[in-house]
């Protein structure tokens, strides 16, 4: 029996591109990765620096720069080219819009000539509007295209909420949900700490749980990326993870439910519009998407932030 070549294609070889790739080659999920970057000695510096790292890996993996044509028979793809948002004009993920629309004109025209035919997987931000953005100029079927999105917003919200409450933060169950970015929501009604409801736990420990300040728990977890872009002036490790744990459960037809960035036809209310949600991933891309029973409330949250990512969608189309 012939075995198939897990084969990567990256595009955009920055900080988290070349992060995207390393933590891909450390945890053995493909056998090649191609970057592609219009800075051709950059792409070519960064597969040379990973091919270094192999040597003392576990796993076997080529990687190279090239170009679109290595797209053709590539079974996944990640978009992460566009500009980082400039903190000291106070910028959001959204403000970058403009930016890199002007970016992903090039870059799906490269894609439709290119041949590739797998799953896309988008980390260019503003992640939510930019994954809508390709899906509607390339025609791709909505199932095998999507963004990591608030996978990493919810470890960070795991994280802070671990620390807030003395607790690993892999025995909590919790999602933000909506744009990776600004308006996001921690859906606190299904947040659960070694399978019980935080609900619950707060009416029973008032002393420890109910003095949990939820407020403060989400808004660090929705500031996690600026204190680390702050600190250092990229994000890395974490969305290397992040793109790590979605990949993984594509290439290994995991049926694992992740916090992703889908496009939404009727769950939640929502039709027409990519939004982070829980979702099952298999071989096949976004496989089934789950229905969180939200309070009123939250709802609310999330329409308002599926009504931003919406409209900015929607600018894009004019830009």
């Amino acid at each position: 029996m012939e075995l198939q070549n897990r084969k990567i294609v990256i595009i955009g070889a920055g900080h988290v591109g070349s992060h995207a790739g390393y933590a891909l080659i450390s945890q053995g999920l493909a056998e090649e990765i191609v970057y592609i970057d219009t800075d051709k000695k950059k792409a070519q510096a960064q597969a040379l620096d990973l091919s270094d790292a192999v040597n003392y890996l576990p796993g076997r993996a080529v990687i190279r720069s090239g170009d679109y044509s290595d797209a053709a028979d590539a079974q996944l793809m990640i978009v992460a080219a566009g500009p980082l948002p400039d903190m000291s004009k106070g910028q959001t993920r959204m403000d970058t819009l403009r930016q890199t629309i002007e970016i992903m004109k090039d870059v799906t025209e490269a894609i439709q000539m290119s041949g590739f035919a797998g799953i896309i997987l988008n980390i260019s931000n503003p992640a939510d509007v930019i994954t809508h953005y390709i899906q509607h100029q390339l025609n791709w079927p909505p199932r095998r295209i999507l963004s990591t999105s608030t996978t990493l917003d919810s470890a960070r919200l795991r994280r802070a909420l671990a620390e807030a409450a003395g607790v690993d933060q892999k025995s909590i169950s919790a999602y933000a949900l909506g744009e990776h970015g600004e308006s996001q929501i921690v859906a606190w009604s299904v947040v659960t700490i070694g399978g019980k409801p935080l609900a619950q736990l707060q009416k029973e420990r008032p002393d420890t749980y109910g003095k949990l300040d939820l407020q403060a728990i989400a808004d660090a977890g929705r500031a996690g990326g600026w204190v680390i872009l702050g600190g250092k002036g990229s994000t890395e490790f974490g969305i290397g993870a992040s793109i790590a744990e979605v990949v993984r459960a594509i290439f290994r037809d995991e049926n694992r439910i992740l916090p992703v960035s889908v496009l939404l036809d009727g769950q939640y209310g929502q039709h027409g519009v990519y939004a982070s949600v829980p979702a099952l991933l298999n071989r096949h891309g976004v496989a089934d998407i789950i229905e969180l029973n939200l309070t009123p409330g939250e709802q609310a949250r999330f329409s308002a932030s599926c009504r931003t990512m919406d409209e900015n969608y929607q600018l894009s189309l004019t830009l």
